[in-house]
């Protein structure tokens, strides 16, 4: 197998979970949001003492404008904490963090503190962060096409090489692993374009309870699997 005990490229996680997970404790939603960024927290860090390259979290959704202004509120205000919070420990990591999505649709508190968060990490040469925050698969395969559109890049000249140039994860691998946790199995608009040839693991886990024993029996299981990409065994 070509990924036989090579450590994953790039990881891609959708968060799922904290609403039950704090529902189980009777507690309010936002106490489960608060312990996802602990697990989110823990996950980095051993994504990055694995040597992992890559890792994008699915933080925030373009249809989770949807939910009621409190939670909306909450999970702007835990974005804009996480932005200010790791930024030490990612630089004493050398992870480097982007922040993907559409931008211009965040509270300006929000588009602050990611960009400071960039700023800051931005010479990290070690793990990748992507957070994926006001993200969606659909709005960005449009977004990249409209982009070419305005570049007029002749029709002959649009393949695959020139679609992924100008999706927000331009001049990255795509992802050898995406994970739902809270044993849903929908990709739920994530990655469209890039997880052509993902493996998938659904787990049952949820989100604020997943950690780096979770990330590293994935990555043994990933190893088991023969990836052919289209090609016969």
């Amino acid at each position: 197998m070509d990924n036989e005990r090579k450590v994953p490229e790039h990881i891609a996680i959708i968060m799922d979970g904290n609403g039950r997970w704090a529902k189980k404790r009777m507690q309010p939603r936002m106490f489960g949001h608060k312990a996802g960024m602990k697990a989110l927290h823990e996950t980095v860090q051993a994504a990055s003492d694995m040597g992992i390259g890559y890792m994008s979290v699915y933080a925030f959704s373009t249809e989770n404008w949807k939910r009621s202004a409190d939670e909306v509120g909450g999970l702007m205000n835990i974005a804009v904490e996480y932005f200010f919070k790791e930024i030490e420990e990612l630089n004493q990591k050398n992870v480097r963090m982007l922040v993907l999505g559409d931008r211009s649709g965040l509270p300006e508190k929000v588009q602050e503190a990611a960009d400071n968060a960039e700023k800051s990490t931005a010479a990290n040469t070690g793990l990748t962060l992507n957070i994926m925050l006001n993200y969606g698969g659909r709005d960005e395969i449009i977004r990249a096409f409209r982009e070419m559109a305005e570049e007029e890049i002749p029709a002959d000249q649009i393949d695959e090489a020139a679609v992924s140039a100008h999706l927000y994860t331009a001049g990255q691998p795509d992802p050898d692993i995406i994970v739902r946790t809270s044993g849903e199995e929908r990709i739920s608009n994530f990655m469209l374009w890039q997880n052509s040839y993902s493996e998938f693991f659904f787990v049952d886990t949820l989100w604020p309870d997943f950690g780096e024993k979770d990330l590293r029996r994935i990555v043994e299981e990933y190893w088991k699997r023969d990836r052919r990409y289209g090609n016969a065994k």
